[in-house]
């Protein structure tokens, strides 16, 4: 284990983070409110970073098992420094609280503790949001695309980092591959700004902060009431429209890019999410006419909701919570789904999810004809049986957690429909569930304990389980 390059990799993620906290302090001067809280966590960061990014080791490799540990240490670190300036500001004056909200941002999850949002400091609200922008392509990519890696092993922290079952370079050099990933990240962050100004009306902050939840899509909202309380339907239109865009594979935009365009269209994971958007829109559109006034307003409320849970992007347009038992049992049905692979999206990942499904088809033509060859395929190519045993096993620990989770949240005594919601929100990194948590709710009567275990279902379910599990395993620190 390179202790001393995981500790120098650490440390530049530190620094990384104090330079991000400018932003903030600088919407903190700009509205004329304290920057205390921004400088004092700046400092800190510094002071705690600087021994070992000024003595840089010789050996500058890392494999796999350090990729894990730095993608792991770097999330947790990043977040527990970055809920200073919420205890500082006194906005959030609890630390596990605080805890529990910056990594509910850095993880795209968007679960609040907070009960009244609008009057809070602009620049702390700046932060709370940003903290999803960085969080949604992942901060360890930003580190690659801005630093020049002398060893191709870095490939290992992209791997380690980049949510679905497959990562791949989209060029030959890693930091090329980083660079296009968050050019393309920023491109539609800054498009998606623009159509709210412009076509929506949305005021500049406003639009700014909007633009950051929804692009890494994680549903913190500078208003009580979400999105839902511009009564805006071009801002939902758009917003919904780019939830559905922030779920894409971004090597989809990658071929986009380089006009591979029958490429696109032969991606069998776009293909399926876009189905399952039409059907689930359609299905809790009928489910929920008698709701609206017109037609028009279920379609566009009946897709926003559809946009934000299977997006996983979390921002409401209006109480779900109140809505009949099918169209809530979509609902949660893509809560568990998610997006799709290689996006800023949470989930089990709809890739994952056909995985699944083909190879339980492929089991039953086993029994059936014992004798046969079977294979899975996708994407026209047949998939590894190491690819499929890593996908079971992937589902597998998945559902221990959300059982045992929701299993020992139970002691906080709310009903099961808070409690399994909780957990699969914070795990899938969506935000809001039902009932307690639903989309008027907020996870503020959890005890400490809960909080403390739901953050850390946040944590697994933005690093795709394993990265946090590795880091806990006594294996992992075994000399041999």
């Amino acid at each position: 284990m390179n202790y001393r390059m995981i500790g120098y990799l650490l440390g530049i993620i530190l620094l990384i983070e104090a330079a991000l906290l400018c932003l903030p302090m600088i919407v903190a001067l700009i509205f004329g409110e304290t920057t205390v809280p921004f400088l004092l966590t700046i400092g800190i960061l510094v002071l705690v970073s600087a021994l070992p990014v000024l003595f840089r080791p010789k050996n500058t490799r890392i494999y796999a098992k350090e990729g894990f540990v730095v993608v792991a240490s770097a999330w947790i670190l990043m977040s527990l420094f970055g809920a200073l300036p919420f205890v500082f500001s006194g906005t959030i004056p609890n630390y596990i609280d605080a805890v529990f909200e910056t990594v509910s941002g850095f993880t795209t999850t968007g679960a609040s503790i907070l009960t009244a949002i609008e009057g809070l400091p602009f620049g702390i609200l700046f932060w709370r949001s940003f903290t999803h922008w960085v969080g949604g392509m992942g901060v360890l990519v930003f580190m690659l695309a801005i630093l020049p890696s002398d060893n191709g092993h870095a490939m290992h922290l992209l791997r380690a980092e980049v949510p679905g079952p497959v990562k791949d370079k989209l060029v030959p050099k890693m930091r090329q591959t980083a660079l296009i990933l968050y050019g393309i990240y920023v491109a539609l962050t800054l498009l998606l700004i623009l159509l709210l100004l412009t076509v929506a009306g949305m005021p500049f902050y406003d639009s700014l902060v909007n633009a950051f939840a929804t692009a890494g899509t994680g549903g913190f909202s500078v208003k009580n009431a979400s999105i839902g309380a511009y009564n805006n339907p071009a801002a939902e239109w758009i917003i919904g429209i780019f939830m559905i865009v922030f779920g894409v594979n971004f090597n989809i935009y990658f071929l986009l890019l380089i006009k591979r365009f029958r490429d696109v269209w032969k991606n069998e994971e776009l293909r399926v999410y876009l189905a399952i958007v039409l059907v689930a829109t359609t299905a809790v559109t009928l489910n929920t006419l008698s709701y609206f006034q017109t037609t028009g307003a279920a379609i566009r409320t009946g897709f926003f909701q559809v946009a934000t849970i299977l997006s996983t992007t979390g921002f409401a347009t209006t109480n779900y919570d109140l809505w009949p038992t099918f169209a809530k049992s979509i609902l949660l049905l893509l809560m568990i789904i998610g997006a799709s692979a290689g996006s800023t999206a949470g989930g089990l990942k709809v890739s994952r999810v056909t995985l699944v499904f083909k190879n339980i088809f492929r089991s039953i033509k086993q029994i059936i004809r014992p004798r046969s060859v079977n294979v899975v395929r996708q994407e026209g190519e047949i998939v590894s049986e190491r690819t499929l045993h890593a996908t079971a096993s992937y589902v597998s620990i998945y559902f221990i957690i959300v059982i045992l989770s929701t299993l020992l949240i139970a002691i906080d005594g709310f009903n099961l429909e808070t409690n399994l919601s909780a957990v699969l929100a914070c795990i899938n990194n969506i935000g809001p569930g039902f009932s307690t948590v639903g989309p008027t709710g907020n996870f503020a009567g959890f005890s400490y304990f809960s909080k403390i275990l739901l953050t850390f279902n946040m944590l697994v379910g933005r690093l795709e389980i394993m990265p946090i599990l590795i880091l806990f395993s006594p294996t992992l620190w075994k000399k041999n």
